[in-house]
């Protein structure tokens, strides 16, 4: 955590960790903070950094502004008790950045300037863990005719490459579709997929978050886990709500699989 107990003054923060997967919700602590105020009014609570943990934050940011990315945050170099972390962000599409998190010599629970939180979570005690395992990809919802240059940007500034894509002729309903473009890192390990609508008898979902969010934004982030029914029976007997699917999905998917020449682990009656 970070905050008035450790010193910070402008923005309060609370890390949560689960496996691989870190998430940091900030809020800001005194009213008249007008960058903070600015995206809320605009955005609403949302995401606004996809950190990525690298071997040299500096130079890949560098790199990044070099080839004509916009600097969101000059390198910098943060350092406490634990140890050294360099820091440097770029900004992406809509209002979302990209910070470079370089771990050069850090033991401390975070980062510098963050100490562990005094508070404990007694109901994980209560109730079975919660088995995840990292962040399986990002995806950034774009509006109509800017997949494309999103796309482009992770190629030309990061180095990305085009890992998977499809087009309203795949993914569709009678009322709505969209197109996407999945950007992967060198290995791989790191999967953006980049996604805008396409035109259908309603609104595409695609174009309806694009208009609450007010511009291109993250829509939602996947988390990887071994046993999906383990996970999401166990997520919701904490009380998680999940979207309520309709019968003939499944009743379709398993038409489908009759002719896709895949099969399913998991049955079908549990999923």
């Amino acid at each position: 955590m970070q905050g008035l107990e450790t010193g910070s003054r402008d923005y309060c923060t609370h890390v949560v960790k689960n496996g691989k997967i870190v998430l940091a919700f900030t809020s800001a602590l005194n009213p008249g903070n007008a960058e903070f105020n600015k995206e809320l009014e605009r955005h609403g609570d949302g995401i606004k950094d996809v950190a990525f943990l690298v071997d040299n934050a500096a130079g890949i940011h560098d790199k990044a502004v070099a080839r004509g990315a916009k600097s969101f945050k000059a390198p910098e170099t943060l350092k406490d008790e634990n140890g050294t972390v360099i820091v440097a962000s770029v900004q992406t599409y809509g209002d979302t950045v990209h910070t470079f998190v370089q771990r050069v010599d850090y033991t401390g629970p975070f980062l510098p300037g963050f100490r562990a939180h005094h508070l404990e979570e007694k109901f994980n005690k209560v109730m079975g863990p919660i088995e995840l395992n990292f962040i399986d990809h990002v995806v950034g919802n774009q509006p109509d005719m800017e997949m494309e240059p999103a796309a482009s940007w992770y190629e030309k500034m990061l180095d990305f490459h085009r890992f998977w894509s499809v087009d309203d002729s795949i993914i569709h309903t009678e009322y709505s579709s969209l197109r996407s473009v999945v950007v992967a890192d060198f290995d791989e390990n790191v999967k953006m997929p980049i996604n805008e609508p396409a035109n259908g008898k309603r609104k595409s979902q695609i174009q309806e978050f694009v208009e609450y969010y007010g511009g291109a934004g993250v829509q939602h982030v996947a988390l990887n886990t071994n046993d999906i029914i383990k996970t999401v029976q166990a997520l919701s007997d904490r009380g998680v709500e999940f979207l309520t699917i309709p019968d003939a999905y499944y009743e379709r998917l398993r038409k489908g699989l009759e002719h896709a020449g895949i099969q399913v682990q998991e049955d079908i009656a549990t999923l």
